[in-house]
């Protein structure tokens, strides 16, 4: 690291801080109704702070509060923790800064360090961090009143970050409330009343989806392969509304393909699933050569009914509320067969109102996921803002440098001084009992 400021110097964190590498203790001697110490493992990392869910009455290594924790194995290897009062098992380490490294400054600096340190591990595929992994990571260390300068800016910054990032999150279940009030309006006739009216077009009737439709077939039951001409669509395939080309697997099989090949408008009904997702409904735009698998039912509307209105009325609220009235539930998935689906009444328009009805759907939902894009990259900028000023604070250009503090070479120096000059406790035999 060249070009550092004044006062600073570059130390590896082995001569800043001590490693408490954790140890299990036996199963037997944990619990989780909080008797005994706080026990934390990988698993009960949290945001900032671990999440005290068990504890132990057998405690082997210890960490503080003052201590930064960090996980040496599995996949969450390289995560990091402010510290807390706790015993560790063997899937924690507890770095132990000494006096002249703040134990922020030396967190913000380790959230650096994780994908290298993810990188550098050893051992199984998910990673093992040894103490000497984590000795020899090298870092810039400024006079100590500049390292709390650097931390508050950072917490600073980084806390409107958090605000604007907790006002993002709020997005997803915003949009998808609005989906679902923009169809509930347009099947209940709110989109295209005055637009119908003004063209003197008849009002919509009740029918069965029996009477308008037909086909209703299941899919292939055949065995699918990761590679072959022709992509299987499974229940998987429909997200949100949509086909989902991303995950396929494929058949050769001229007979299945002959069977079950789709067309263009054909709808495809998800008829087993868990009882949340089941009746999930996407319409085949004839993308490619397709054909479907047994989980889904295939409907080919009649001249009537236009396929998009039909795959929006069904995903619809009224839709979506008739498939939970019919479905029937196993243990771990719901089923609904093509007599219940066929029996499903919806008012239907005029063709022209279908098609008006579609195009206004389709308005509000383009406008609705540009704002879902729009906040997606939102959140990215926000990411890569707070890793620009945690790289501004390690390079010394986020606070003012002040050159009355002492400098961190001189600091250590006393530090080990006093060290040495500490008189060292007797090593005295034990008494026997």
């Amino acid at each position: 690291m060249s070009g550092l400021h004044a006062g600073w110097s570059v130390e590896t964190l082995g001569d800043l801080a001590e490693f408490i590498m954790g140890q299990a203790p036996p199963g037997s001697e944990c619990n989780k109704v909080g008797i005994g110490t706080p026990f934390v493992k990988a698993g009960e990392f949290g945001t900032e702070r671990p999440i005290i869910q068990e504890w132990t009455t057998r405690p082997l290594k210890y960490a503080l509060s003052s201590d930064v924790l960090i996980c040496v194995v599995g996949a969450t290897c390289g995560k990091i923790n402010l510290g807390a009062d706790c015993a560790i098992g063997r899937s924690v380490a507890a770095i132990r800064p000494v006096v002249a490294l703040d134990q922020q400054y030396l967190y913000s600096f380790m959230s650096t360090q994780v994908r290298e340190l993810r990188a550098g591990s050893a051992g199984s595929a998910q990673g093992v961090l040894s103490k000497d992994n984590l000795a020899s990571v090298s870092l810039p260390l400024p006079p100590l009143p500049e390292q709390r300068r650097i931390v508050a800016k950072i917490d600073s910054l980084t806390g409107k970050s958090r605000r604007a990032r907790d006002h993002l999150d709020h997005i997803p279940r915003l949009v998808e409330k609005y989906k679902q009030a923009i169809l509930a309006a347009a099947f209940r006739g709110d989109l295209t009343r005055d637009w119908r009216e003004a063209r003197g077009l008849p009002t919509p009737r009740s029918v069965l989806l029996g009477d308008v439709a037909e086909g209703f077939n299941y899919g292939s039951a055949a065995k699918s392969a990761k590679e072959g001409r022709v992509p299987v669509l499974r229940m998987g395939n429909i997200q949100d509304g949509k086909l989902d080309w991303a995950d396929l697997v494929f058949t050769d099989n001229a007979a299945e393909i002959a069977k079950y090949a789709l067309k263009e408008g054909d709808v495809l009904f998800n008829r087993t699933n868990s009882p949340a997702l089941v009746g999930k409904t996407a319409l085949f735009s004839g993308e490619r050569e397709a054909i479907y698998a047994g989980y889904l039912i295939k409907v080919r509307c009649k001249p009537e009914l236009l396929p998009a209105f039909l795959t929006y009325c069904i995903n619809a609220p009224n839709g979506r509320a008739y498939s939970w009235e019919v479905k029937t539930d196993g243990v771990s998935q719901s089923n609904i067969n093509a007599k219940k689906l066929a029996a499903f009444r919806f008012d239907l328009p005029s063709k022209e109102e279908q098609a008006e009805i579609v195009r206004c759907i389709e308005a509000a939902l383009s406008w609705i996921n540009r704002i879902t894009i729009d906040a997606a990259s939102a959140r990215k900028l926000i990411d890569h803002l707070d890793q620009s000023v945690l790289a501004k604070a390690f390079k010394g250009e986020l606070v003012p440098q002040n050159p009355t503090d002492e400098p961190a070479a001189a600091l250590l120096e006393r530090i080990r001084s006093e060290r040495a000059a500490a008189p060292k406790a007797k090593r005295g035999r034990k008494k026997a009992a």
